[in-house]
């Protein structure tokens, strides 16, 4: 059973990100507030749940969570200032995004760029553990595979609609074939031996 608090009587926002590991496109985070009486026998982490489950999931927390914000940051900036970096920057574009100010932020993960003068808690597994980061995390993801799935529609022959840009197969052989897309993230080992055709 997952845990709704970290810190009872303080109001906070659990915090994940979805796609650090792809080839291509945005790295998103998210950020949700939920209310203390908030129950939902479903939720865990996105990784564990099946796609069906995550989008019959996203409208409930949407709905029901005190608040909540998606944001991302985009391949050319993951290029720029590493995929580490960009993860944590969209994690405080989610943060700050958010209707109420949260007093700690609950962050999946061992390491975090402190967000202003909020404190924050780093937790390997957090998304497993505790149902506010679990909620960010089908958010994150949900968003992420959404964008993915409208970029399939301009570069069908990667097979975003179902890896979403991971490095598959699939996914490898396309960019051998066909180069990359302005939306790869070629600061990446896209392939053993990199490419640098651009289309």
């Amino acid at each position: 059973m997952l845990k709704l608090f970290y810190n009872s009587n303080t109001v906070e926002a659990g915090c994940d990100e979805a796609g650090r590991g792809c080839l291509a496109g945005p790295v998103f985070a998210a950020a949700v507030i939920l209310p203390p009486d908030f129950k939902n026998s479903l939720l865990t982490d996105s990784k564990q749940l099946s796609d069906k489950i995550r989008y019959e999931l996203r409208p409930i927390i949407e709905n029901e969570a005190s608040a909540w914000a998606v944001a991302s940051v985009d391949n050319k900036e993951i290029d720029e200032i590493n995929i580490l970096n960009a993860s944590f920057l969209a994690m405080h574009k989610a943060i700050s995004k958010l209707k109420i100010k949260p007093e700690h932020l609950l962050i999946d993960g061992n390491r975090f760029n402190p967000y202003k003068s909020i404190s924050h808690t780093c937790l390997i597994k957090g998304d497993a553990n505790y149902l506010s980061i679990a909620a960010a995390s089908i958010l994150a993801k949900t968003y992420r595979d959404d964008y993915m799935k409208k970029a399939h529609l301009k570069y069908p022959k990667y097979g975003w609609d179902k890896n979403f840009g991971y490095p598959t197969v699939k996914h490898r052989t396309a960019i051998k074939e066909h180069g990359t897309t302005n939306l790869h993230r070629l600061s990446f080992q896209l392939l053993p031996k990199q490419l640098k055709i651009n289309f």
